[in-house]
């Protein structure tokens, strides 16, 4: 699973930096109401991340939680059985 989202990560960031790249220019008129749409879009986009954070809340904190966890479990794990191979 790490390694899709890595190689998603891997691919969104090239396909943003090649579509700068072969941006052309344009000589077009842009209407003030279209800023205010796409400040709406964006307004929209951050307040339904932020709701869906909220709803999923507690199990991404019981995600983070177990992977804590789990480290915490090899780290004592490890430590016991040095202390058993030392005595």
């Amino acid at each position: 699973m790490k390694k899709f989202f890595a190689y998603a990560g891997i691919f969104m960031y090239f396909c943003f930096f090649g579509m700068l790249a072969m941006a052309r220019t344009s000589y077009c008129y842009i209407d003030p109401a279209t800023t205010s749409y796409v400040i709406q879009i964006i307004a929209g986009v951050f307040i339904a991340l932020g709701a869906v954070v909220g709803i999923f809340w507690r199990k991404i904190r019981l995600f983070f939680r177990n992977i804590k966890l789990k480290g915490l479990e090899k780290k004592l794990s490890r430590e016991a059985e040095k202390r058993e191979n030392n005595k």
